[in-house]
């Protein structure tokens, strides 16, 4: 086992930092390091090495000479442990003295191990293998880490992302297509009469029927759209790019896919439709809650109309965000309001 085995798994080769002023010192230390695999970064005076490091991606391991031109190695460990860094830096400080003091110096200043002048190869890889571990338990730490982000990002029952985190998402891609221009579009569904399907079957069998709908779901939006669930039978889509004619365009194809692939639970075949509230964001709006609350008012229109069909909302968004209010007590006069503002695509 090479040493970085014990903490890169990955098919690219570790890479590791050499800032040694020694032009003989820095060309040794450069052939044993690729010869047990590393890729080698080297840098012959401290303001090179600090240029190096404050690079993204920055070598994880630095093997330095602790007196250089311009910052001393002391100065560099120094500042590696006084900043905030995404990762660990492991530092093995070379030095021309072994005496106590000045090992103790340099451990104090940051460094993770010391090696003195001059050594030989076998006791490198030594301190290497050490190194190795380290850097190798923080990614450890660093994966599980994200893998509990992840996981707490995502819907347990359905695998979609979370309300919270479909909303960061979201508001990430309306700054993203502020600047690019770009509409976005947004889609908020509700799975009609889903009560029924609870009560016919029990809900052990409705948990079934959002899984394999959010199996569907994911299965007819683009690779860069993402879909949420918002809570009970209730899913969101965003599409990034797709202005008024797009948001309606797919919302009707994933209505239609979704009517059209009923559920089938043992011997059971439940179908499924949806009712759409479908709107657009223009460049300029940015503001996730009116997104949301014009798609909701959609979407109770959708239902009102006889579910199974989608109801895209027009850009008049504050004509139709004061109308909401009276349209949630059904207003007759509000409904009728909305309606000329809304697109009506009835089921076939």
């Amino acid at each position: 086992m090479e040493p970085f085995d014990l903490w890169h798994s990955e098919t690219d080769k570790p890479r590791v930092l050499v800032a040694e002023d020694d032009g003989v010192a820095r060309l040794i230390l450069q052939h044993w390091l690729t010869a047990l695999g590393f890729e080698v970064v080297t840098a012959s005076d401290g303001d090179e090495a600090w240029r190096v490091l404050e690079q993204p991606k920055a070598p994880e391991l630095l093997i330095m000479d602790w007196v250089m031109p311009g910052i001393d190695g002391i100065e560099i460990c120094r500042r590696l442990r006084e900043g905030s860094r995404e990762y660990y830096h492991y530092i093995l400080m070379i030095t021309g003295r072994s005496d106590l003091h000045h090992v103790v110096h340099a451990l104090e200043s940051g460094a993770d191990d010391c090696l003195t002048k001059p050594f030989e190869e076998p006791e490198l890889k030594a301190r290497i293998r050490v190194a190795c571990r380290i850097l190798g338990l923080q990614n450890q730490l660093i994966q599980a880490r994200e893998e509990l982000r992840v996981q707490s990002m995502k819907d347990s029952l359905t695998g979609l992302w979370n309300r919270s985190a479909f909303t960061e998402l979201f508001e990430q891609e309306l700054d993203r297509a502020r600047r690019k221009d770009e509409h976005t579009g947004f889609l908020l569904l509700d799975l009609d009469r889903f009560k029924q399907v609870n009560d016919t079957y029990g809900h052990m069998t409705g948990d079934v029927v959002l899984r394999k709908t959010a199996r569907l779901l994911r299965e007819n939006v683009r690779s860069y759209d993402f879909v949420g669930r918002y809570g009970g039978e209730e899913f969101l889509i965003a599409i990034p790019g797709c202005d008024e004619a797009q948001a309606q365009k797919h919302a009707e194809r994933i209505r239609r896919a979704m009517a059209a692939a009923p559920i089938r639970v043992g011997s059971e075949e439940i179908p499924i439709t949806f009712s759409i509230g479908a709107v657009s964001a223009p460049p300029d709006h940015h503001n996730l809650e009116e997104v949301l609350a014009v798609a909701d008012v959609a979407l109770y229109h959708a239902k009102s109309s006889g579910r199974n069909c989608t109801v895209y909302c027009s850009r008049d968004w504050p004509e139709v965000l004061a109308a909401q209010g009276a349209q949630r007590s059904c207003c007759e006069s509000c409904a009728a309001a909305l309606a000329e503002r809304c697109v009506l695509r009835p089921a076939e």
